[in-house]
């Protein structure tokens, strides 16, 4: 298989981009600039504020810089190819960012149910919280969602190496993921295509069922709470987080267990930057304008750097 690859494999080409790209260089530039520093930026402030260190503020700063990485994979070559029009892009090339691509994917998926289920032991179990959710069970947790987006990525990078493809192909994607790759693919997709809905229910369905079921308990916990204020309070956080969980998960898991037949891969595109593109750039945006301590903490930072330049 490999020796087939490299005799009539070189490149791909990327279908995903219209012909007029101004509007396109624009609209990429400024996602991304605004995507990584809304990202570094609640970094930046969960690691400097001692009001912070907590394990929400904790999974919420893997989250940033996870997603300064994810969107890093697709977004400047995606900016590139909008600038120059060379939509080509190499066999070897394109097998590296569907690795990064996926292996950033599958972490989030785990690492977003972590952090649903953070919110229930603080919210249904308070008084067990501090020693549920201590440091070395966070590091854990991290550490456990990170190998497991390294090993699904290795695993599917390498079921997508062992495809046969013939000659140039087109790939009708932005980017190079796994469906439009096993739709240009001239082998037998089925052991792939098992593969993937597997992998799908994994990272996806199964994350989400326990995310939604955290929810429903912590819903109950809410309407227990006899103070309007503080009903107000725990909706607010919580509700930022099922905004982006909604949008991530809905969209991630209907672009892997969708046919892979070409009509159906312009759907594929559009979920695809919903899922790869918005909750990076939304997630920021959400918890900073939703949370208070980050607003002050924010605000401290700001005062503190103007005093500092004065």
């Amino acid at each position: 298989m490999a020796d087939t690859n490299t005799t009539f494999l070189n490149e791909f080409i990327l279908l995903g981009f219209p012909r007029e790209q101004v509007l396109l260089y624009l609209l990429i530039s400024l996602i991304y600039i605004m995507t990584v520093l809304g990202n570094l930026t609640v970094f930046s402030i969960v690691q400097v504020d001692n009001h912070l260190q907590s394990p929400m503020y904790f999974f919420l700063a893997c989250l940033s810089l996870l997603d300064v990485f994810y969107s890093t994979v697709t977004l400047p070559a995606m900016l590139a190819n909008a600038i120059t029009g060379n939509r080509k892009i190499s066999f070897n090339r394109c097998l590296t960012q569907l690795y990064f691509f996926v292996c950033f994917g599958g972490t989030e998926c785990l690492l977003l149910a972590v952090m649903a289920y953070d919110r229930y032991v603080a919210i249904c179990n308070p008084l067990h919280y501090t020693t549920t959710m201590n440091e070395n069970v966070c590091s854990y947790l991290v550490m456990v969602c990170w190998l497991c987006g390294l090993g699904n990525a290795t695993f599917n990078t390498m079921m997508t190496w062992k495809l046969t493809f013939c000659g140039t192909q087109h790939i009708r994607h932005y980017f190079c993921d796994v469906l439009p790759l096993l739709q240009a693919a001239c082998s037998d997709i089925q052991d792939s295509q098992v593969v993937l809905h597997f992998v799908a229910f994994f990272f996806g369905i199964a994350p989400f069922i326990l995310i939604a079921n955290s929810y429903i308990r912590i819903i109950f916990a809410i309407l227990k709470i006899r103070s309007s204020t503080g009903r107000k309070k725990v909706f607010s956080t919580c509700s930022s987080h099922l905004i982006v969980v909604t949008v991530f998960y809905l969209t991630g898991m209907v672009n892997y267990n969708s046919p892979s037949s070409g009509d159906f891969l312009a759907f594929v595109r559009v979920s695809s930057l919903m899922y790869g593109v918005v909750p990076p750039l939304l997630n920021p945006i959400i918890y900073c304008l939703r949370n208070n301590e980050v607003k002050r903490a924010l605000r401290d930072v700001l005062t503190k750097l103007y005093i500092s330049f004065k």
